[in-house]
């Protein structure tokens, strides 16, 4: 039974670290496009920001989960020229590859983890009975019954919020 909640706890800790690092690319991003509202986690105004100021080709290029920010220099008449991105624009670059991965790996490790945690909520009964025949004292069986209540506890507070995670990673590609 330990294992299964440890198990559940670190995939959980994975997920949350990509949230996390997803949510400091956005928040990176859209200070970089002068955003004053960098809590919303909308980043689509930065790409038009993008678009105005500067004169390139801006695109947003998706394949599967992944999606990264083209960028053409263009001339006067409109030609594609070749020249080196300056060092802003490179680093939004960088924001949008960060964006993409650590969106895709909080969907990818939410997956995982609703899976793991409907498992422990539907074998709740299950293990009331594992603890029972588990202690051998009164005393224990309470010590193991309190420890399982607060374990339940934990994996529905991760619930909530991986699924929250995984929503707001989701809205990353709409």
């Amino acid at each position: 039974l330990d294992q299964r909640f440890t198990d559940m706890a670190e995939i959980f800790n994975e997920q949350q670290e990509h949230y996390e690092a997803m949510v400091g690319h956005i928040r990176r991003l859209k200070q970089s496009c002068d955003s004053t509202d960098v809590d919303n986690l909308a980043f689509a105004e930065c790409i038009g920001t993008i678009r105005k100021e500067q004169t390139y080709r801006v695109s947003l290029k998706m394949k599967g989960y992944d999606f990264s920010l083209i960028l053409d220099p263009v001339g006067p008449e409109g030609e594609t020229e070749e020249e080196p991105l300056p060092p802003s624009l490179q680093r939004v670059q960088n924001e949008f590859r960060g964006i993409s991965g650590s969106a895709k790996a909080t969907v990818s490790k939410g997956a995982k983890l609703l899976q793991l945690i409907d498992w422990l909520l539907r074998s709740d009964s299950q293990m009331v009975e594992q603890v029972k025949g588990a202690a051998e004292t009164y005393q224990e069986q309470g010590r193991l019954n309190d420890n399982l209540e607060e374990n339940i506890k934990e994996v529905r507070r991760a619930k909530e919020l991986s699924q929250r995670y995984k929503k707001q990673a989701d809205e990353v590609y709409t």
